[in-house]
């Protein structure tokens, strides 16, 4: 699967069609890049802002790269100019490659591609919010398809949802939703554990099977129990505004205190 090599150089139409061969046999990207003689990072942001493993295809990939040489062709033809700014009042081009930077981040740590561009859509905006009628016109899809995208960020509490003054429906990050999304993971374990934990009676204490099923409840146990703490003390340090002291100076939020502090401190 060896295709022309340009080290440093921006990937080829051959290369592509490779990259989506070694998607479709399931190849790690590690192992396409090896083939390739490129770096795993080109190969893992080539497929994330295309589509993903399950969505890349090659010639729509290297049309859209086409197109994106030829928008800064076209700039650099014109000259300096005045940039086109945003509602925010930033450069609205080196805010929609970031965004796309963003997206492909987002989609590596798991999400699909239109929820990832959602979430990367309202992160960059000063507000933290958009209405669904507003994320349609920025992202150039349908209010059915952000509907479906809102939908499964709210499932795993990455946004959150709220009427307007105009009764309209606000779709809405802000510093509290990372606290629920950390809680909702922590506890996506529980039933795992208890299920595993009732699988050590069943299958007889001591037994291979019951110490496997038991070392892994205990693993999660003890991450699930650490990562609530870290979660609440990150909230409280980080997130909750400090109360006002006597003179009237707000008093600041206490460093955060070392697991081991921790457990003295319940002792």
């Amino acid at each position: 699967m060896k295709g022309v090599v340009m080290p440093g150089g921006r990937l080829t139409q051959q290369e592509r069609q490779q990259i989506a061969l070694g998607l479709a046999d399931g190849l790690a990207y590690a192992e396409i890049a090896r083939r390739l003689d490129r770096p795993t990072s080109t190969i893992t942001r080539e497929v994330m802002r295309n589509g993903g493993p399950t969505g890349y295809r090659a010639d729509l990939a290297h049309r859209a790269t086409q197109q994106r040489t030829h928008r800064r062709r076209q700039a650099e033809t014109r000259g300096p100019q005045t940039p086109r700014l945003n509602e925010d009042g930033r450069d609205a081009e080196v805010v929609r490659e970031y965004e796309e930077m963003l997206t492909t981040v987002l989609m590596q740590s798991g999400l699909s591609k239109m929820p990832a561009r959602v979430l990367a859509c309202l992160y960059t905006t000063d507000s933290g919010s958009l209405t669904a009628s507003g994320l349609a016109q920025r992202l150039q899809v349908s209010p059915a398809t952000i509907s479906k995208a809102i939908t499964f960020l709210e499932g795993l509490a990455l946004v959150r949802r709220e009427r307007d003054e105009r009764r309209r429906e606000r779709y809405i990050v802000d510093d509290d939703l990372w606290y629920q999304s950390m809680i909702r993971s922590a506890r996506s374990n529980d039933q795992f554990i208890e299920t595993a934990r009732q699988g050590v009676a069943i299958l007889g204490p001591g037994t291979p099977a019951a110490t496997r099923l038991e070392n892994a409840a205990r693993f999660l146990d003890f991450v699930h129990e650490s990562l609530l703490r870290a979660t609440e003390q990150a909230r409280e340090v980080l997130y909750i505004k400090p109360e006002p002291t006597s003179d009237g100076t707000a008093k600041p939020p206490s460093a955060p205190q070392r697991p081991g502090e921790l457990a003295d401190a319940d002792s």
